[in-house]
C-alpha cells in the first residue's frame, strides 16, 4: 500500500497499488509539468494581487516555483503516489513552505481549471513547433519546384498514365496541400490560446479573482469565458488531433510515392542511403523504410483520432476522469507528425530525380491523347465528345497514326480528318509531352511559365505565414519572460 495525500480528508489515505498505477497520469504529465509551473506562478501574482493571499505567503511559495522554474522538477514528484503531477508539485511546496503556506496556493482553484490551462499552454507549443516544421517542409518543396520546372514525368489517374506534367507541377500540388494544413494549425493555435484558468471545478470560485489578469499574464489571447466549458471541452484537442491526421494522409501519400518511384520497375528517384535500411540476408537490398514507416505513422495518428473522439463522444457536462486518458492520444498525433514533416524534409532534399527516366515514361499510355482531341475541336470545331470518341477509338486500335486516326473517324462520325486539314506533322505536334504541357499555361498549371507564377504566389504566402508565426512565437516569449521577471521582482 501507498499513502496519498488528496484522499486523507474524505477517503483514508491507503488503496492497493494496481489502483495507483492504473490512475495515475504521470508519465502523460511530463509533457505539461513545466506549464504547471508557470501556472502556478500565474496564479500565486493574482491572489497576491488581489489580496486573497498576504505577501509572506507569496514571499514565501515564489522562491520554491522559481526554483522549480530554474532547476525542473524533481524526480520524486512525478512518484506514482501522487495521482498526478498537481498533487506532486502541491506535495513538494508543501514540504518545502509547511502545510499552512504551502497549502494556500490552491485557493480559488481546482485541478480541472488547473490541466485544463497546463494542456493549452504546452499545446499551443507544440502547436508552433508543429508549424514550424510545416514552413520548413513547404520551402524544400518550392525549392526543389523551382529546380524541376522543366522536368517533365507523367501524371497518373488510377496509377495509370495519364496525361505529361513536370515534378515542379507535382511537387506544387504537395506544397498547396501542406499550406491549407498550416491555415487549420493557425486557427487552432487561436482557438487554442484561451485560458480556462479561474473556472475552479466547473462553476468558478467565490473569491475576488482576476481572470483577465492571470490569462494575460500568461500568453493567452482572452480567458475561456463559461466556466463549465472551460474545464470540460476537449475540442481544441480533438482539433488539433484531427489536423494532424488529415496533414499525415497527405504525408503518407508523398511517402508512398517515394517507395512507388524508388523501385527498380519505376526508378523515378534514388532514395539517400540515410533514409534507407538493408536486409539481414539479402545483401543487394535498399528498402525506403524512413518512407514506409511514414506511412504507418499516418494510422498511428489516425487512432490517436478515433481513440479521442470515442473518449469524448459520452461524456456528460463537465469533468469527467475520462479525459485524462485522451491526452497522451494528443501528445502522439501532434509529435509524430512534427518528427514526419523534419524527416519528409530531409528525405525530400537529400533525393535524386531521374528526369530521364521520368520523361521516358511521360508519353507513355497515350497519355498525350487528350491533346490530340483537342487539337482536332480547336482546328476542325468538332465537338470534344465526337473528338473524344474518334481518339479514343484510335487508341482501342492500338496506334494514334494518322491512318488510325482517320479509320477512328470514319468509323465514329463518318467523316475525313485528312479533308479537314489532319496532318502527321499536327499529331506529331499533340503527341510531344513537352508541346502538350507548354499549353497548358492557365493558373495552376503544368507549362513552366504557369508553375514560375504559381511558385511565385506560393513563396508569398509561405512569407506570409512564416511572419505570422513568428510574430506570434514572440508574443508568447515575452509574456512568459514578464511573467517570470514579475515573479522575481516580488522575490526580496
Amino acid at each position: 500500500m501507498v499513502r496519498d495525500p488528496l484522499r486523507e480528508g474524505r477517503l483514508g489515505t491507503k488503496r492497493p497499488t494496481g489502483v495507483v498505477e492504473f490512475l495515475s497520469s504521470m508519465k502523460a504529465d511530463r509533457m505539461i509539468a513545466e506549464a504547471d509551473i508557470l501556472v502556478d506562478i500565474a496564479h500565486l501574482l493574482m491572489l497576491r494581487r488581489q489580496g486573497i493571499v498576504d505577501g509572506k505567503t507569496a514571499e514565501t511559495l515564489l522562491p520554491a516555483l522559481l526554483d522549480l522554474y530554474d532547476e525542473g522538477i524533481p524526480e520524486e514528484a512525478f512518484d506514482d503516489r501522487f495521482e498526478d503531477i498537481h498533487a506532486g508539485i502541491e506535495a513538494y511546496l508543501i514540504e518545502r513552505a509547511g502545510p499552512d503556506i504551502g497549502g494556500r496556493l490552491h485557493i480559488g482553484r481546482s485541478r480541472n481549471d488547473e490541466v485544463a490551462t497546463c494542456i493549452r499552454i504546452r499545446l499551443r507549443t507544440l502547436l508552433l513547433e508543429q508549424m514550424e516544421a510545416l514552413l520548413q517542409l513547404r520551402r524544400v518543396i518550392l525549392d526543389m519546384a523551382a529546380e524541376h520546372r522543366e522536368s517533365i514525368m507523367p501524371g497518373f489517374t488510377h496509377l495509370q498514365h495519364a496525361q505529361p506534367t513536370t515534378l515542379a507541377h507535382h511537387l506544387l500540388a504537395y506544397e498547396q496541400a501542406f499550406g491549407r494544413d498550416f491555415s487549420r494549425l493557425q486557427g487552432s493555435l487561436e482557438r487554442v490560446n484561451r485560458c480556462p484558468l479561474g473556472a475552479a471545478a466547473l462553476a468558478s470560485t467565490g473569491y475576488p479573482i482576476d481572470r483577465e489578469y492571470t490569462s494575460e499574464i500568461l500568453g493567452f489571447s482572452a480567458p475561456l469565458q463559461n466556466t463549465m466549458d472551460a474545464v470540460s471541452a476537449r475540442d481544441d484537442m480533438l482539433e488539433a488531433i484531427a489536423i494532424s491526421a488529415i496533414s499525415m494522409s497527405t504525408v503518407s501519400r508523398l511517402a508512398e510515392e517515394l517507395v512507388l518511384w524508388s523501385t527498380g520497375f519505376v526508378q523515378f528517384a534514388t532514395l539517400d542511403d540515410a533514409y534507407s535500411s538493408t536486409s539481414s540476408i539479402m545483401p543487394q537490398k535498399k528498402n525506403p523504410d524512413v518512407a514506409e514507416i511514414m506511412r504507418a505513422k499516418a494510422g498511428t495518428v489516425s487512432g490517436a483520432l478515433m481513440s479521442a473522439l470515442s473518449i469524448m463522444k459520452g461524456l456528460p457536462l463537465s469533468y469527467d476522469r475520462d479525459l485524462q486518458e485522451l491526452t497522451p492520444h494528443l501528445w502522439t498525433a501532434v509529435l509524430e507528425t512534427k518528427r514526419a514533416y523534419m524527416l519528409l524534409a530531409e528525405m525530400l532534399a537529400t533525393t535524386t530525380f531521374h528526369t530521364e527516366r521520368m520523361a521516358e515514361e511521360a508519353g507513355k499510355g497515350f497519355s498525350t491523347a487528350t491533346e490530340l482531341a483537342d487539337i482536332i475541336v480547336r482546328e476542325f470545331g468538332i465537338s470534344f465528345r465526337t473528338a473524344h470518341g474518334i481518339v479514343g477509338r484510335a487508341v482501342r486500335k492500338g496506334s494514334l497514326s494518322l491512318e488510325t486516326v482517320e479509320e477512328a473517324a470514319e468509323e465514329m462520325a463518318s467523316l475525313s480528318l485528312r479533308d479537314l486539314g489532319l496532318s502527321e506533322k499536327m499529331i506529331e505536334e499533340a503527341l510531344d509531352p513537352r508541346y502538350s504541357i507548354g499549353v497548358r499555361n492557365v493558373p495552376g498549371g503544368p507549362a513552366p511559365s504557369a508553375v514560375d507564377t504559381h511558385r511565385e504566389m506560393r513563396g508569398t504566402a509561405l512569407d506570409a505565414d512564416g511572419d505570422w508565426w513568428e510574430h506570434f512565437e514572440a508574443d508568447l516569449d515575452r509574456a512568459i519572460t514578464r511573467l517570470v521577471l514579475a515573479a522575481r521582482e516580488l522575490v526580496p
